[in-house]
């Protein structure tokens, strides 16, 4: 199951960098992970300062 961000991003991008598989991009509003290519390795988890990513 991929990560998801949720609404509380505030698109400070702090995540986007830690991905691996370059899976997270900005969208509308906030940043999204692409389910389809995020490999559940949790590594753009900490680097988010607002907690706004879950499984």
């Amino acid at each position: 199951m991929a990560y998801k961000i949720s609404d509380a991003c505030i698109e400070c991008g702090a995540c986007e960098g830690t991905c691996p598989v370059e899976a997270i991009k900005a969208g509308e509003g906030q940043y999204i992970i692409e389910a389809d290519t995020c490999i559940d390795c949790g590594a753009c988890v900490d680097s988010c300062p607002v907690e706004a990513i879950s499984e």
